[in-house]
């Protein structure tokens, strides 16, 4: 970290840009804020688009009140620093007409007044989380861990997905940390995001309301999640999954 950090500062100290995009990454999560103490300006984060207003300011958009709403922010200081959610822009085209220039600048690479005391290998079964185009996601109404290996992850692997939870599954040590999807946790921007029995609480909709598509099972016809979602069955889950893992299967075959 502190690398990167006195990185950054020798980079605005030799090109003094006016604008600083940090991927919002658990690395940019800690580089953004430290960086933006370290030149005295405020700090955007969490940002899903950054463009120039009518009067050529740069503007940053940002979801606020748990996801429940999006804000736009400018900034006068300079260098304006933001960290982007992954996913949150469309890949453009690539243009070769177009030339970058990487800058080599060297620079000390600084102590640290933070001590290390362990590294943890985080083993990731099968499909990362952020990079799946399907994520099966379980909430406090599975009940337990089993169905997080059994009917989750027999869709998740049908589907070539990756299962997810909720905070509350993670909480009660049913699902790994790892697994975790919200305002604290992972942000995930799948083509298709399957939460099972998952209420629909704003900071969980904060890491997944950047899907394309939510579909929500959930016994609990008035649950919030079926006001996000573009398709919902009300239903049991240990009723709807087999039959809707059985049905992907039965196309996928055809």
């Amino acid at each position: 970290m502190v690398a990167h950090l006195e990185g950054a500062l020798a980079a605005v100290k030799e090109t003094s840009p006016s604008l600083m995009i940090i991927g919002h990454t658990p690395l940019g999560r800690q580089l953004g804020p430290r960086l933006g103490f370290r030149l005295g300006v405020g700090v955007a984060t969490d940002c899903i688009d950054v463009h120039l207003d009518d009067s050529g300011s740069i503007v940053f958009t940002k979801p606020v009140y748990g996801g429940n709403a999006l804000a736009d922010f400018s900034a006068t200081s300079e260098p304006r620093v933001v960290t982007v959610r992954p996913k949150a822009m469309s890949t453009m085209e690539p243009d070769t007409s177009r030339k970058g220039e990487v800058s080599a600048l060297p620079h000390a690479a600084g102590t640290s007044p933070v001590k290390v005391l362990k590294k943890v290998q985080e083993e990731v079964p099968g499909v990362k989380l952020e990079d799946a185009v399907v994520v099966v996601s379980g909430g406090r109404g599975v009940g337990g861990p089993e169905p997080f290996e059994t009917v989750l992850k027999e869709l998740a692997d049908v589907l070539h997905g990756a299962v997810g939870a909720s905070r509350p599954p993670c909480d009660a040590g049913w699902a790994p940390e790892t697994m975790h999807i919200g305002l604290t946790g992972k942000i995930v921007a799948p083509d298709i995001y399957i939460a099972v029995a998952i209420s629909g609480a704003s900071q969980h909709m904060a890491g997944c309301s950047g899907s394309k598509t939510i579909i929500a099972i959930n016994k609990d016809p008035e649950a919030n999640i079926f006001r996000e979602a573009q398709y919902g069955v009300v239903g049991h889950f240990e009723e709807v999954l087999p039959a809707f893992t059985a049905k992907v299967r039965e196309l996928l075959v055809e």
